[in-house]
């Protein structure tokens, strides 16, 4: 594969992998991802902030799926970057919540792929959106 093959084929993982997050479809998201991925919030929220394994990220997907109004958050990517095996994306998200807020937070994902798979996910965001809404009273 040439390099932009491989390019072009890690963003389809990656788009394919946000649409079905999106969906709220957790074993989904979980088939996307190999074995040993984690994926790692950025910020010192408790409970939401800090590195997931595989097991432990689809828990926290399973369990937030119950606050949002759609039963999932909708993550829009807004641009694509690829090269090697990584993918860097800026996307926005959008969820309402069953308590009257909306989510809408901004982000930039970089997704690191395996074998077709996601391995890495580190993801930088507004940790002040994201705790005044799911923690503020």
């Amino acid at each position: 594969m040439t390099t932009d093959e491989t390019a072009l084929a890690n963003k389809a993982i990656v788009a394919d992998f946000l649409t079905t997050f999106s969906r709220g479809d957790v074993a989904g998201v979980l088939q996307r991802m190999a074995d040993d991925a984690t994926w790692w919030v950025s910020g010192t929220i408790a409970g939401m902030s800090g590195t997931y394994e595989k097991k432990t990220f689809g828990a926290l997907l399973q369990g937030v799926k119950t606050v949002y109004k759609a039963g999932a958050m909708q993550f829009e990517p807004k641009s694509m970057v690829a090269e090697g095996p990584f993918v860097a994306v800026e996307a926005s998200s959008y969820a309402e919540l069953n308590n009257g807020r909306v989510y809408n937070n901004q982000y930039h994902l970089l997704f690191e792929i395996r074998d077709g798979k996601v391995l890495r996910v580190r993801e930088y965001m507004d940790t002040q959106h994201a705790h005044a809404i799911f923690y503020a009273p």
